[in-house]
């Protein structure tokens, strides 16, 4: 009778430790919002001088990252690996990628675009006057600063991390850079691919 109770017991546990991983939110490095946040509307233009607005994001997982067209490093570094998250993924998920551009004094629509096609023509890229820009970039948890300078050439600050947007339109998680000795801050994207399919998995609709 003992050794039933024990064998109940045992089977008891694993039941509700497998209920309990089921239930628990994903093991990530990524800084996830377990009450996505929810994004007010905006009004930007994608590369092709089309209006693009909040609508944009729903229906689908997004990835947002800030940079411009100038950027010497991080940010055609990163948009290469965002290229290789978006091969991995996006058989499996609806997912858009976004380079939003913080420097639309020099990134007009012709050279974003120009920009954008180099690394994958099915990408976003966005702009917009900062008065619109601020707004959204703060809501999602991003930041940006740029010097004002009359100088044609100037460096532009902007985080190197990525958002993630779910499908409708809150932002769900940040994906942050790694931060190597002697080298620029970069995600890493094998990294990013999986904790993506864990938190994509945990809180789909």
């Amino acid at each position: 009778m003992m050794q039933l109770k024990l064998c109940f017991s045992i089977v008891l546990m694993l039941f509700l430790s497998a209920c309990s991983d089921k239930n628990s939110p994903p093991d990530v490095d990524a800084l996830v919002y377990e009450t996505a946040k929810p994004l007010s509307d905006f009004k930007l233009n994608n590369q092709n001088g089309e209006l693009v607005t909040k609508a944009q994001f729903l229906g689908q997982w997004n990835l947002v990252f800030l940079g411009y067209t100038s950027c010497p490093d991080i940010c055609p570094l990163t948009l290469v690996k965002l290229n290789n998250v978006y091969k991995n993924l996006h058989n499996d998920y609806p997912l858009q990628i976004w380079f939003m551009s913080v420097d639309p004094k020099r990134d007009t629509a012709q050279k974003r675009k120009a920009y954008i096609d180099y690394f994958n023509p099915d990408f976003l890229a966005v702009s917009g006057p900062h008065k619109d820009l601020f707004p959204l970039v703060r809501e999602l948890g991003l930041i940006y600063a740029i010097s004002d300078s009359n100088e044609s050439e100037y460096a532009v600050d902007h985080s190197a991390s990525v958002a993630l947007v779910d499908q409708n339109g809150a932002v769900r998680a940040i994906f942050k850079p790694e931060f190597k000795q002697g080298s620029v801050p970069l995600i890493n994207a094998s990294q990013l691919t999986e904790e993506f399919i864990k938190i994509a998995d945990y809180y789909k609709n």
